[in-house]
């Protein structure tokens, strides 16, 4: 059976199953997800066209005329997607080649999310994340926000994280991405990960080791990681529901609370703003930070149901 004997639905989910086997450009996943949105079958279409593909992609025998690799051609992979996709749904089988995930989380909640591949992923206050789980490469999408991610081991399906024009890629190893507004900062925690931009004109490539961390600009690419094991550590105690602080500045404290709570922290006193404060605290008590300030520092302190003034 070919491409051209299904219905128009299923056709398109062939089509989509063989581009799927390779990272999409922006306007092509914008494309796949207003088609998904179409149809209610479409879904599950595109469901099935994906273990279609795995199977008929699996032998790797057919390839172009007069080409070297192994993959197979792309028309005989797509036939065979489209005929096995017409068997699965004449038989009424469901088979999901891709395990798609869509994980969220409000403001102040933290979740940890097991996967599909034997993953593990910490999502932080307010982050939008979504993880596809491929036949050759597991793929995660940070719309918004900061996840850490600690990575079962699959030489076969590289991990890949997506945040913006930023990539990073692992195999087996543990660290956190942080969507930033013109790139991403990495933190690794284990292992060693593989960092780039697709918008950087040089397409340079930098490795970061475990204790490293690098800022990625989406237009100017990865910095020189820099190691500060210790301070990575404190950056990540949001897993565990915390706050800790180590000389920061009472300003820079206050941002960090208020990514996680609704009741912000307003700080009246510009001199104020660059003393620095030692602490650990929850994450859901701002209050608690401010009158540690208040006490440390001498300030004021104005608790309302909506804000937190801190004062000189």
């Amino acid at each position: 059976m070919s491409a051209s004997d299904l219905n128009p639905i299923d056709a398109e989910a062939a089509a989509w199953a063989v581009k799927l086997d390779r990272p999409l450009p922006d306007v092509e996943r914008a494309a796949l997800e207003t088609w998904l949105t179409q149809d209610r079958r479409h879904r599950g279409a595109l469901a099935r066209a994906q273990a279609a593909y795995c199977l008929a992609a699996a032998p790797a025998q057919a390839a172009e005329p007069g080409a070297t690799t192994g993959r197979p051609a792309r028309r005989w992979v797509l036939a065979g997607a489209a005929g096995l996709a017409a068997s699965l749904t004449a038989g009424g089988v469901f088979v999901s080649a891709l395990q798609r995930q869509r994980l969220s989380t409000r403001l102040g909640e933290i979740r940890r999310v097991p996967l599909e591949d034997g993953s593990l992923a910490a999502i932080n206050t307010d982050t939008v994340v979504e993880v596809s789980l491929k036949p050759r490469r597991r793929e995660v999408a940070i719309e918004r926000g900061e996840a850490w991610f600690q990575v079962a081991k699959d030489a076969a399906r590289p991990f890949v994280v997506e945040a913006g024009a930023v990539r990073v890629q692992a195999v087996g190893t543990a660290f956190s991405v942080r969507r930033k507004t013109i790139g991403a900062q990495v933190m690794v925690t284990e292992g060693v990960v593989e960092v780039w931009s697709v918008d950087d004109p040089g397409g340079a490539r930098r490795r970061v080791k475990a204790g490293e961390q690098v800022f990625i600009g989406d237009k100017a690419g990865a910095a020189r990681p820099v190691s500060r094991p210790l301070e990575a550590e404190r950056a990540l105690a949001w897993r565990d529901g915390q706050v800790v602080l180590d000389g920061d500045t009472v300003a820079a404290a206050a941002a960090e609370f208020n990514r996680y709570n609704s009741r912000k922290i307003i700080i009246s006193d510009p001199a104020l703003e660059g003393r620095r404060v030692v602490g650990w605290f929850r994450t859901n008590e701002p209050d608690s930070f401010a009158r540690a300030v208040a006490v440390a520092h001498g300030a004021s302190v104005q608790v309302s149901d909506t804000v937190i003034v801190l004062g000189g």
